[in-house]
């Protein structure tokens, strides 16, 4: 049974949702890269200006603030894909897959900044004074003008999808990793860490737990700097390669590398599709969950709330995943045939870091960051698939999808790696594609926020020059 489940999805992967996902993703964010006239870019520093609290007041309505709202997000997007995603990306895709990764995140910081404004434009205050904003608010308030009820549509299918994604995205591909970790680094049987995993979820999400969220949110910063430590430790150990690795990464991008050692893919279009895949996976940009996230922030303008969500895939994907890959391919894990995922990367560590007597910390950080990133995913994703569950079925359908929810965790960690990939690819493009032609349609009025927006900064520039 599981094996026909697993080929009907992979059969979806290779020949429709692949497909569709590399003709939306990638033309879309080079639309409005142009069409905005690269703003991730020359508004960089106006971003982190925003996210320093520069331009917010005690006045501006919302529940989180900028850097929350950003921290947040992160959590939900810094886990799995960056330590295991970049690896099945070299496994399958070659080195060349890393440069389509940051093709997808230098375009998902432009996707990022457009749907993050535009859920700030459309969220909702509801009567108590909490938020609740995403996609669906955009789709069925912002495309009503345009295509009628054709946006609740929309909107319902893109919830559904959102529920379904945070089963697979931001649930058992962390769940099965953090299994494959404790089993691969410890030896943990897979049925104990699906059940303990799945409890500690269950007691946090259902039983309103905080202490362990609470010291989880302190650990996994210590532990993303000790992971950054150790890969730059490596890449110093190895920077006579680094040039290579790079030379190779480029050049295997167009041309395809033939099969050997690890990598299993040998053309062009499996480096790209991996590339965009893993890429996606990472930040999620074009997904639709970070708005969700972002909608709720304290913000003067749309537009503010937009430029800090660009910094999300800079981080995730162009900084984080990049120190993985180079890792992996500056150390020659990436040929290792008997290895993917975890382990692959696990390898690339042992290898750069036993060259200066500490190959022995290599799994621990790996498989312990892995553990925390991976978990504070969970949780944050939890919160995603109760905002699209409120905004199907109402607050009384939210309890009954924490159960749901724990049920799922329990089996990522319990199924093999192969099917819970295959599940999260399937899922992605359910939630991504509805996203990306809400955005397309919604791209006038994103044009309008930008103008008015920067017309406001003038305004007070020119106010505090004559004061």
């Amino acid at each position: 049974m599981t094996e026909t489940i697993n080929s009907i999805i992979k059969a979806y992967n290779e020949y429709v949702g692949g497909y569709a996902i590399l003709a939306l993703l990638i033309p879309t964010g080079l639309f409005f890269t142009f069409y905005l006239k690269f703003l991730q870019v020359s508004k960089f520093k106006h971003a982190i200006d925003i996210v320093a609290g520069k331009y917010s007041t005690k006045k501006t309505k919302g529940d989180v603030s900028s850097f929350k709202a950003l921290t947040t997000a992160l959590s939900a997007t810094v886990g799995t894909g960056n330590i295991v995603g970049v690896a099945l990306a070299i496994h399958w895709g070659g080195p060349g897959a890393i440069f389509w990764i940051w093709v997808v995140g230098f375009l998902g910081m432009m996707l990022k900044l457009v749907e993050c404004t535009l859920a700030q434009k459309y969220r909702k205050i509801n009567a108590d004074g909490s938020v609740s904003g995403g996609p669906m608010y955009y789709m069925e308030i912002g495309l009503k003008d345009k295509i009628g009820k054709f946006g609740k549509y929309l909107a319902i299918i893109f919830s559904i999808a959102a529920v379904l994604c945070s089963f697979g995205t931001g649930n058992m591909a962390q769940a099965n990793s953090m299994a494959d970790a404790l089993q691969s680094s410890y030896g943990v049987p897979t049925i104990v860490s699906a059940i303990v995993i799945t409890l500690l979820v269950l007691l946090i999400i259902v039983g309103g737990l905080k202490r362990i969220a609470e010291v989880t949110s302190k650990l996994v910063p210590f532990m993303a700097v000790s992971y950054f430590i150790a890969a730059i430790a490596v890449l110093i150990v190895f920077y006579q390669y680094i040039p290579e690795a790079f030379k190779l990464i480029i050049t295997d991008a167009f041309t395809g590398t033939a099969a050997a050692g690890g990598f299993v893919g040998s053309t062009f279009i499996m480096t790209l599709t991996w590339g965009v895949k893993r890429g996606l996976f990472s930040n999620e940009a074009g997904q639709g969950s970070a708005p969700i996230a972002h909608a709720a922030a304290k913000t003067e303008h749309p537009l503010q709330e937009g430029l800090v969500s660009s910094l999300e895939p800079l981080v995730d994907t162009i900084i984080i995943c990049t120190l993985t890959a180079l890792v992996i391919v500056v150390t020659g894990a990436w040929t290792a045939h008997d290895t993917a995922g975890v382990n692959m990367t696990i390898l690339g560590f042992e290898s750069g870091l036993s060259e200066i007597g500490l190959g022995w910390i290599a799994k621990h950080v790996v498989s312990i960051g892995l553990l925390l990133f991976a978990f504070s995913t969970v949780i944050s994703w939890s919160y995603y698939g109760t905002r699209a569950v409120q905004y199907l079925w109402g607050d009384k359908a939210i309890k009954p999808y924490y159960y749901v929810y724990g049920l799922f965790v329990f089996l990522g960690c319990i199924w093999g790696l192969e099917l819970v990939w295959n599940f999260v690819d399937m899922v992605i493009t359910f939630m991504s594609i509805p996203n990306l032609i809400a955005i397309i349609l919604l791209a006038p009025v994103m044009k309008k926020e930008v103008k008015n927006y920067f017309e406001y900064v003038d305004k007070l520039k020119k106010q505090k020059s004559e004061s």
